[in-house]
């Protein structure tokens, strides 16, 4: 005959009640372990391709370089399309932000470009302005940039990040941070001078890093 403990619970119950704790604990973190195997073997199957980005367009309103104290003044309108290569995977874009560098240093402030969802195969384009108000620049960076005025070439850096989520059936991935570099390579058009008095950039489409 068992004993009964305090709360008139006999040493049988209490085993039989470990037990039963034992097996629910364990059912549930089987079901924990196969839920994660089959999206990682969903994920491994549908191996998500990093969307890819092209500059399309960037279109120079002003670049101007006070001298003397390496001040840069720019307003430029650039055109971002993104496409996403799978089949499958949908993608959302949450917190997206845009601006240009010179070798290295943010010259505009960052513009922020619309969230979203992008299908299959979807392609998303944006045409935001970026803007520089007499950002200083680094001594070097002045110098450098003043040689490449006067040599008519301008390597002028279009970034974006962000963040995105990758989309299978019904199941949505976490956050990943996502960093586009597209290099924007910018040639003086003397044939096309503006009633300024200051010419165009001629400028060719180029496809841009991708880091997720």
């Amino acid at each position: 005959m068992s004993e009964k403990n305090d709360l008139g619970y006999s040493d049988a119950d209490g085993e039989r009640r470990r037990r039963l704790f034992i097996w629910m604990f364990g059912c549930f973190l089987s079901l924990v372990v196969l839920v994660f195997f089959v999206v990682l073997v969903v994920w491994l199957v549908l191996r998500p391709i990093r969307p890819l980005f092209y500059l399309q367009d960037n279109s120079v309103g002003q670049l101007n370089l006070t001298a003397g104290n390496g001040l840069l003044t720019s307003v430029l309108q650039v055109t971002l399309s993104s496409r996403n290569p799978n089949d499958r995977i949908g993608i959302y874009y949450h917190d997206l932000v845009a601006y240009t560098r010179y070798r290295g240093q943010q010259t505009t402030a960052a513009a922020a470009l619309p969230a979203g969802y992008q299908g299959h195969n979807d392609v998303t384009v944006w045409s935001p302005y970026l803007f520089g108000g007499g950002v200083p620049l680094a001594t070097d960076l002045s110098a450098a940039l003043s040689q490449d005025q006067q040599a008519c070439r301008i390597l002028l850096s279009v970034h974006i990040d962000g963040r995105l989520r990758w989309k299978v059936g019904a199941w949505t991935s976490g956050y990943f941070h996502l960093h586009v570099n597209c290099p924007g390579f910018l040639v003086l058009d003397f044939s096309r001078p503006s009633d300024a008095g200051s010419y165009y950039y001629r400028f060719q489409n180029t496809r841009c890093k991708v880091d997720v």
